[in-house]
């Protein structure tokens, strides 16, 4: 039976774990591996990590640091950050990463999905939609290169285009409830899942286990990934790697999610 998925999702900057506020105001939070070994200990469903330098800058993946994820982690990796080439995936496939993800090469260079598909399978491809709201149009729009690049496609169109080319998953991450720990965006999340058939997984606003529970019953079965959540403890936010135990994770499947803070 297919069942939500629980995602913690590590940001690297400058080969930091880091966390950011509307893709902005970068801040250090610990050793990324780490984290992958506590995860590991807890016992996550998976793992996505995004150097959300690497496109930015116009830099390869750090293969090394990879490698290091790859062989601590023992859920399933998806990694993303600066692919642009089939060689490059097929490398980081090679290094025993589950999925890579493709935000601005998806954009920039669609015909990319669909060349890595055929290359190691579409349930490896994924395609991050960075999105806000457009101040333009009031409409949900595609942006790239953390945030400022605008794309000018639609978030619905980006999915379905995406889909047709080959993509295996699409990650919908908001921009602008990115860092706020104050709930999804569920509008955003129903549009998306109403424009695609391929399993999708909502990033960007949770602040409690209520919030995935939310996204489960507006969505059903989808994957709830989140940052500050996993990372921060309490009001002060301080930095505490964490993630809901395997009882809490039943509960939010039955939809009777209790209203207890993580452990």
């Amino acid at each position: 039976m297919l069942r939500p998925r629980i995602t913690p999702c590590l940001l690297l900057s400058k080969g930091g774990l880091v966390k950011t506020t509307k893709f902005a105001d970068p801040k250090y939070v610990g050793d990324p591996v780490n984290a992958v070994k506590i995860f590991n200990e807890k016992e996550a469903d998976e793992l996505v990590v995004l150097d959300i330098d690497a496109s930015a800058e116009g830099r390869e993946p750090n293969e090394r640091l990879i490698s290091q994820f790859a062989v601590e982690c023992r859920m399933p990796l998806c990694y993303g950050g600066g692919i642009r080439t089939v060689e490059q995936v097929r490398r980081i496939i090679g290094l025993g990463v589950e999925k890579i993800s493709l935000g601005a090469a998806a954009a920039e260079l669609p015909e990319l999905i669909g060349a890595a598909a055929r290359e190691v399978g579409s349930q490896s491809v994924v395609v991050v939609l960075d999105v806000r709201v457009s101040p333009k149009t009031g409409a949900y729009e595609v942006f790239t290169h953390n945030g400022k690049r605008a794309t000018g496609k639609d978030v619905a169109t980006a999915a379905r285009e995406a889909e047709e080319r080959g993509a295996g998953e699409i990650v919908v991450n908001s921009i602008d409830r990115d860092g706020a720990m104050k709930g999804y965006d569920l509008a955003l999340a129903r549009l998306v899942r109403q424009a695609t058939r391929l399993p999708m997984t909502v990033l960007g606003g949770a602040g409690s286990l209520a919030d995935i529970g939310a996204l489960v019953q507006a969505c059903g079965v989808v994957g709830a990934a989140a940052g500050s959540l996993f990372v921060f403890k309490g009001a002060y936010r301080a930095v505490l790697i964490n993630y809901p135990s395997q009882t809490q994770k039943e509960d939010l499947i039955r939809g009777a999610l209790p209203q207890v803070s993580l452990p």
